[in-house]
């Protein structure tokens, strides 16, 4: 049982160290709207959309001042739309018109973003799964609040280049086609390896189909807080250290706990997870980077960052385990450098490059975040890159993603403003040399060793 007096313990957090419930996502299964017929598809998934998450928005907004914490985003996911769209989509305009569908229902019942714009295809893709995928850059031009995921690899399957390399040619040309809104486009568009079901983020959650019909999950952090509590044990030993950072996850922890059970309430809806990450936001303090320094680093990227960031990540871990009955998600810190004020300035100073950043996903809960790089980057490096990450995820039996925005017209120096929690930052470096022979080969990275324990 949740006590409300945990609650009012954490007035200061909010008032002063930027607490909030970062989202309550509603998953929404559309298995059942499923009909050969495009436009009754349409019009079944607009209508369930709308009908189950009619009163989302003023839920989260009432469980807020309730409890004077802040509920920064309400958002839905659906079922992987190559899944539901597969019987009546011929060609990617058709898939479009579904997307169309979502930002429609999104509008309406007033959430900030939709996921489930997705594809599974990490053993290989179907006639859908491709028109799906072709359907990216135009669907995500013409939309204001779908986001798009796209699973290119698991540790049980391996890694399918071919669509690897696709996912490429599509990161650019969805660049290409927001060009004129410095390439968007791309911050609604991930890929991921070993992807999760029951993810509230964005730009990555879906509905996953082992999920219910109808789900809440909801997304907490505080950044500030870890930071504030750290500020008091400088100096102090990593016995002393990690056991704050749990102890603080936990009191997070307990307040998504409280708003998740409280909105499956309102809503009638089963309560599925609580996703403990810490999720920055450009807000001064608000940062992930100024945890690492606070632990004693002078920037983040400076040698030891990576250590830094393992500690967190799994003494967060073990802080909110025990705060919620059911943890999923990502759950752990993200490093999204546009959308971290702190991150941003240290990849503009040169402490924090992208290789740096690759090596830092390895202990991090999902991988390379927000990376605005100069316009002029090849698909096959673009490529080589997911490949790379993809490659992280499956060795180490993690998520990993990759969300790049290759920003048209601009270059190493020129900066890139996405505004709200998107943020701003400036464009990064990357390598120069090619590796397009190798990401043409075509065909699957097999799975590794560790992965068959039937």
């Amino acid at each position: 049982m949740v006590e409300l007096s945990e609650v009012f313990e954490t007035y200061e957090m909010v008032s002063h160290e930027n607490l909030d419930v970062r989202t309550i996502t509603m998953g929404i299964s559309l298995l059942d709207c499923i009909d050969p017929d495009l436009d009754r598809l349409c019009g079944k998934i607009y209508d369930k959309i709308v009908s189950r998450a009619r009163n989302l928005v003023s839920v989260g907004d009432e469980i807020g001042l309730e409890y004077g914490v802040p509920v920064i985003n309400k958002r839905v996911s659906v079922t992987p739309v190559a899944l539901v769209g597969g019987a009546a989509c011929r060609s990617p305009e058709d898939f479009v018109r579904i997307a169309e569908t979502l930002d429609a229902a999104a509008k309406e019942i007033g959430v900030n973003f939709i996921g489930g714009y997705s594809a599974l295809v990490q053993k290989g893709m179907t006639p859908a799964d491709r028109n799906l995928i072709e359907s990216i850059p135009k669907a995500l031009s013409v939309t204001e609040r779908v986001c798009s995921s796209i699973s290119l690899g698991s540790t049980r399957t391996g890694i399918n280049m071919d669509a690897v390399r696709l996912m490429g040619d599509i990161v650019v040309r969805t660049a290409e086609e927001t060009r004129d809104r410095d390439s968007i486009g791309c911050a609604k568009l991930v890929v991921f390896c070993n992807p999760p079901d029951d993810n509230p983020f964005m730009a990555g959650a879906f509905h996953g189909v082992t999920e219910t019909d109808c789900v809440i999950n909801v997304g907490v952090s505080g950044p500030g807080v870890v930071r504030e509590a750290l500020t008091k044990v400088r100096g102090e030993s990593f016995e002393v250290l990690c056991e704050t950072i749990k102890r603080t996850a936990f009191k997070v922890t307990r307040v998504g706990q409280l708003f998740a059970k409280e909105a499956s309430k309102r809503l009638d809806v089963p309560f599925g997870i609580v996703d403990l990450s810490l999720a920055p936001t450009p807000a001064v303090g608000d940062s992930i980077a100024d945890i690492i320094c606070e632990m004693g680093m002078e920037y983040a990227g400076a040698p030891g960052t990576t250590a830094a960031l393992a500690i967190l990540n799994d003494q967060v871990k073990k802080g909110g385990v025990m705060a919620s009955s059911y943890v999923g998600g990502l759950s752990g810190a993200f490093i999204p450098v546009t959308e971290d004020r702190s991150m941003a300035e240290a990849a503009e100073i040169g402490a924090l490059t992208l290789e740096k950043l690759e090596a830092m996903t390895c202990v991090c809960s999902v991988g390379l975040d927000m990376i605005a790089i100069p316009g002029h980057v090849p698909a096959t490096t673009i490529a080589g890159i997911i490949a790379d990450e993809m490659a992280i995820g499956m060795v180490n039996q993690k998520t990993t993603a990759v969300r790049i925005i290759p920003v048209i017209g601009k270059d190493v120096g020129d900066r890139v403003q996405f505004g709200g929690l998107l943020g701003d930052a400036g464009i990064m470096p990357v390598n120069g040399y090619g590796c397009a022979d190798f990401v043409n080969r075509g065909g699957r990275i097999p799975a590794p060793i560790h992965s068959f324990k039937n």
